[in-house]
């Protein structure tokens, strides 16, 4: 049980990054800990970041920098319909596994 928990979330990240995604853009940082406070969860810090300029590589988010007063800018992501798409077909997958295994 334990390596399909880790086949599903850590080695997994996309689904849930677009899943919060669609909520509101996110920095890196903060994607990770949304994941754990709603998912229960955090993710490691390299694979996130992998995966994040993996999304990004693929157009399923696009980039943006934010000034902050002081601080560095953020680099925060944003869903495009590319990956609204792409998280659509995971939830549609994972639905039907779902139903099959349920039955």
């Amino acid at each position: 049980m334990a390596r399909i928990k880790r086949k599903t979330t850590t080695e997994m990240i996309w689904p849930y990054f677009l899943k919060l995604l669609q909520e509101r853009p996110m920095y890196g940082y903060e994607l990770r800990q949304e994941t754990q406070k709603r998912f229960g969860w955090k993710p490691p810090t390299v694979t996130s970041y992998l995966v994040l300029y993996s999304l990004e590589k693929g157009g399923y988010v696009t980039v943006s920098w934010k000034e902050q007063r002081g601080k560095p800018a953020r680099k925060y992501y944003k869903i495009t319909k590319k990956g609204e798409d792409l998280l659509q077909e995971a939830i549609d997958y994972f639905k039907e596994t779902y139903t099959k295994l349920a039955a």
